[in-house]
């Protein structure tokens, strides 16, 4: 299992801030630019992540509609197309021409309640190079993953979250389900930017 330190490193930004956030509300999930099976496979992996947080789902959201918007694209200057996208993210044109020239493969945002819990979150994947290549199981728990909590930018860079079975399907590690398990924990603060809430949750993987 993860101790302390690790478990804050994996919450702590590039700019050495510290947050650990969790969806303050059922996850409401729309995903464009797929097949419809790939859908399927992104809609599951985010349940069972749901399932495994003891978080909900939901068809709709009663005040945005949707919460969790996923999409598609093999460029980054796709995006452009997509109607009302720059309401969604200001200064969209800039952002995409960033991730263009640090030859960027995704992009995620959230938005917050008042009490810093997560409202909402977009995520942009550009499946080129090795993200085309990559099985769509794997891609849709890794995505799943990430969506679930406000981990830092690097978290993920020196190992996956993502294991082998012995049988050869994909699961999560379980140092990683403990963790996510632990951060949805309603005695904990659905948002902290205490580093010491890393204690809390490392105390509670070990449950």
């Amino acid at each position: 299992m993860l101790d302390a330190k690790a478990v804050e490193a994996m919450f702590t930004r590039d700019d050495g801030g510290y947050m650990c956030a969790r969806w303050g509300r059922p996850i409401a999930p729309v995903v464009f630019g797929v097949e419809d099976e790939t859908l399927s496979v992104m809609k599951s992996a985010l349940q069972a992540l749901c399932q495994l947080a003891d978080h909900d789902m939901a068809e709709t959201d009663p005040e945005l509609g949707v919460n969790l918007l996923v999409f598609f694209c093999r460029e980054w200057d796709e995006l452009t197309a997509v109607p009302d996208l720059d309401k969604l993210v200001p200064g969209l044109p800039d952002l995409l021409s960033k991730l263009e020239a640090g030859d960027a493969s995704q992009y995620r945002a959230f938005r917050f309640e008042p009490d810093g819990a997560i409202r909402a979150g977009i995520v942009f994947l550009r499946m080129k190079g090795e993200a085309a290549e990559t099985p769509a199981d794997v891609l849709a728990l890794s995505q799943a993953v990430l969506s679930m909590l406000t981990w830092s930018e690097s978290a993920f860079d020196d190992t996956s979250p993502l294991a082998s079975a012995p049988d050869g399907t994909v699961v999560l590690k379980p140092e990683i389900a403990a963790l996510i398990k632990a951060a949805y924990d309603p005695v904990l603060p659905a948002a902290s930017d205490d580093p010491a809430t890393a204690l809390r949750l490392a105390a509670r993987m070990g449950h």
